[in-house]
């Protein structure tokens, strides 16, 4: 993509975040990685209004380069840009199901196979720091470590894709397992798969998606 397209998706993915109630008013924040930086959302800006011109470039020294101040939270949007090669967008939410995980400073282990969508056999909840601070980068990339989404305790979720589309995507499943997961635990302890259930879905989920099926007609 370039540059316009870039920050167009950008609009179009925070309007949709906040159209499903993943952010509300001026909460959360996305990036996406173009050239030698990103680009990321304005700094106490929500969906309402929010145009093309609004996005900040960042680069990866933190300078910006646009007529607003980029996000509060452009050090871990930076610092997963440049320590995660793979990955090209990052999406910040202070979605209710997710965020109150958070607040318990819970992990969601193995409750259900769709958690390997996300990279591994839990979503684990980072260590908490004020917004922000390195401190924070530092603890999410440490949560985040061969994982696609984490959560940030007493704040909310992270989540990464190759691009929007994916990070995006991400982001809907990490809400929805976390409301699943609310769910259960209201009911009772949820039973988790063992090590080996979870392996054989995440075996399964190598093939997983319309690719690998067009792949195969």
């Amino acid at each position: 993509m370039n540059e316009n397209e870039l920050r167009s998706g950008m609009v179009r993915i925070t309007k949709k975040l906040d159209e499903l109630g993943l952010n509300r008013g001026a909460s959360g924040n996305l990036s996406a990685r173009y050239g030698e930086g990103m680009l990321i959302t304005p700094s106490g800006m929500g969906a309402e209004g929010l145009t093309e011109d609004d996005i900040v470039f960042v680069h990866m020294d933190g300078s910006a380069r646009g007529r607003w101040q980029p996000s509060s939270e452009w050090l871990f949007h930076r610092d997963i840009l440049a320590q995660r090669g793979e990955v090209g967008a990052v999406v910040h939410t202070h979605s209710i199901a997710a965020t109150a995980l958070a607040c318990l400073r819970r992990d969601i282990p193995p409750f259900h196979y769709m958690i390997a969508l996300v990279g591994g056999d839990t979503i684990r909840c980072a260590n908490y720091a004020t917004f922000g601070t390195q401190e924070l980068s530092n603890n999410a990339l440490h949560a985040l470590r061969d994982r696609k989404a984490c959560l940030l305790a007493n704040h909310g979720m992270i989540a990464t894709g190759i691009d929007l589309a994916e990070a995006f995507r991400i982001t809907v499943e990490v809400e929805t397992l976390s409301e699943m997961y609310l769910r259960a635990l209201q009911a009772g302890e949820p039973v988790l798969l063992s090590a080996q259930e979870f392996q054989d879905a995440q075996q399964r989920f190598a093939g997983y998606g319309q690719a690998a099926e067009r792949k195969q007609r």
